[in-house]
């Protein structure tokens, strides 16, 4: 019962919507029928677009809800990817600190 009062409010919000942009277009010398077809018009196509734009997110829902399901199948969940990282370092650096101890280490001992 609520999801029928809820469209209900719907339609009305909508109509609401309708009313005002219908007096807003509205132009001298139009009659009142001409500004209700008018306005029963852009109701339509107000309640045409929510009803589209409803139908995409409940496409959307369900394959975001088919996504989860097959990354949260109990088959991916027992696959274990292990990669081994190794570290590979020039040996440049190493040969110039171990040089520049020795020189410090030298100019130490002579002076």
């Amino acid at each position: 019962m609520a999801k029928r009062s809820e469209r209900h409010q719907l339609s009305e919000a909508a109509q609401d919507d309708a009313r005002r942009i219908a007096r807003g277009t509205q132009r001298p010398g139009q009659t009142k029928e001409q500004t209700k077809l008018i306005e029963q018009g852009i109701r339509k196509g107000i309640e045409l677009y929510k009803k589209q734009q409803s139908a995409k997110a409940r496409e959307l829902d369900k394959k975001l809800k088919k996504v989860s399901q097959q990354t949260e199948s109990p088959a991916a969940s027992q696959i274990e990817v292990r990669e081994k990282v190794v570290y590979k370092q020039h040996w440049l650096p190493w040969a110039l600190l171990v040089a520049s101890w020795l020189a410090m280490a030298a100019y130490w001992v002579v002076y």
